[in-house]
């Protein structure tokens, strides 16, 4: 790591793409067997007071948090108090589906997001008291609410609220991969009931205090006045150009903390990959799990819908081919928050990179920093297509609106000979990859779109974000 050559490229790149995205504040580090080597803060944790960004900067992480409450889930599985293969209802006898039975649904069906169950319209009445202290937000996911929503405000009430949804389950337990925050919200619960403490005190007590993250907390009112601690922003659409504006109130919800609300530095998430990377031992000497835990952790269970080649482990995603190397990692989003989380297992080497607007490119910088280490160009995409051409007859059978009750619906249509997918207000075009299965490059990285199928022919629901949505209207089948 002695040439430093790299960073020339990559901070370049890296500038580019914050300018672009006009984000305030990034942070990035990068690590190798524990040691960081290299840091830098971009911008400003608040850009009104022109405060930097430094490696000590409390940012949120989002759904990185999901990886801490899949350790909890394994410790507890170790000291013999559950079994990720146990039902849910055995801890949650309140879970329960309209008119569907629950009992298959596994704990490890949660940890892996296998249950079968779709995206659920729960996250605006969970967040709720959040909105209710501040003034009007100009957020995508807050459109199409209507007033009648009631707060979800404890475990029993997401529960309550889950068995009265009229919805069908995808498949069969462990058939389909749809992310579900509700799912890992209801893991924080069955860590509460099993282990006798609120969820946030266990993660304290067991992971963040053992591993010795010293600014990481699900309430920054714990981290006793510590002032480095970024503001928040959002993006505004002003017609004809976006704005970046403070939103200084951190979003939060009673019943979701396990899917995504802990905050934390780029110092202290390295201590947390390097954890891993050591196969449950801290830098300290503190155990946090055993070996074979970390191992199913990082087991590549089922593929993500995110991008070809990536499988989902406990809490974790895993691309098993990275340049021939096994890469693990897990990204975060959520209002003023946009986090990306990896490591090499066999390597040691870890980055972080944190950002304080949901949306920013950070995964760009954090794949721009693994390519320029590695003396790639920064922007190198580790995926090779297997189709390069569709006929517009082909193209025409993938054209429609496709729906989910947490995003809304999102159409696809044929222009120019391409097709366009649009997305929380922004039109994407779709690069033929495999069978069914289309690139999408946003944010500088890929993803990926794929489209499911009744037997070989027609196209019911898409793989997108992550989650599946419902064909609802057009297109022309074969």
């Amino acid at each position: 790591m002695q040439n430093n050559e790299w960073m020339d490229s990559f901070e370049q790149y890296a500038q580019e793409w914050i300018t672009k995205g006009q984000v305030p504040g990034v942070c990035m580090g990068i690590a190798k067997d524990g040691q960081i080597f290299y840091s830098n803060g971009f911008g400003f944790r608040d850009v009104e007071q022109q405060l930097g960004v430094t490696i000590d900067t409390v940012f949120g992480i989002g759904s990185i948090t999901k990886s801490f409450t899949c350790v909890a889930v394994m410790q507890l599985q170790e000291a013999g108090k559950l079994s990720v293969h146990d039902p849910v209802v055995k801890y949650l006898p309140e879970f329960r589906l309209k008119n569907l039975d629950v009992g298959q649904i596994t704990i490890h069906h949660f940890m892996t997001n296998t249950s079968g169950i779709p995206p659920l319209p729960t996250f605006y009445a969970s967040v709720m008291r959040s909105l209710e202290e501040n003034e009007v937000e100009d957020h995508p996911f807050l459109q199409n609410q209507t007033d009648d929503v009631v707060p979800i405000d404890t475990y029993e009430d997401l529960m309550n609220v889950i068995a009265t949804l009229d919805l069908e389950l995808l498949g069969p337990p462990g058939t389909e991969f749809s992310y579900s925050n509700d799912g890992f919200a209801l893991l924080g619960a069955i860590i509460e009931r099993v282990s006798g403490k609120s969820y946030e005190a266990y993660v304290k007590e067991h992971i963040i205090d053992p591993i010795g993250m010293e600014h990481t907390s699900f309430f920054l009112e714990e981290l006793n006045g510590y002032e480095n601690i970024t503001k928040l922003y959002i993006m505004r659409d002003k017609g004809d150009h976006k704005e970046v504006i403070p939103s200084p109130n951190w979003w939060d919800t009673p019943t979701s903390r396990a899917a995504g609300f802990l905050k934390s530095t780029v110092r202290d998430m390295l201590r947390y990959t390097d954890m891993f990377c050591k196969g449950g031992l801290t830098a300290g000497g503190n155990r946090i799990m055993t070996p074979e835990s970390v191992q199913r952790m990082i087991t590549p269970y089922f593929p993500t819908e995110l991008v070809p080649g990536q499988f989902y482990g406990y809490g974790l995603v895993i691309t098993s081919d990275y340049y021939g190397k096994k890469l693990v990692e897990h990204s975060g989003g959520i209002k003023g928050v946009t986090a990306q989380m990896c490591f090499f297992p066999e390597t040691g080497l870890a980055g972080v990179a944190l950002s304080n607007l949901e949306l920013s490119p950070v995964l760009a910088v954090m794949l721009g920093a693994l390519n320029s280490l590695e003396n790639r160009p920064p922007e190198s995409s580790h995926l090779v297509s297997k189709i390069d051409f569709l006929t517009e007859e082909e193209m025409n059978q993938f054209v429609g609106d496709y729906h989910s009750s947490e995003f809304g619906t999102v159409p696809i249509r044929l222009e120019n000979d391409q097709l366009i997918l649009s997305f929380l207000g922004e039109n994407y075009v779709m690069k033929p990859f495999a069978e069914d299965i289309f690139v999408i490059r946003a944010f500088g990285t890929d993803f990926s779109a794929r489209f499911i199928r009744v037997g070989k022919n027609e196209i019911v629901r898409m793989a997108f974000t992550g989650r599946q949505f419902t064909k609802t209207s057009g297109g022309n089948e074969k």
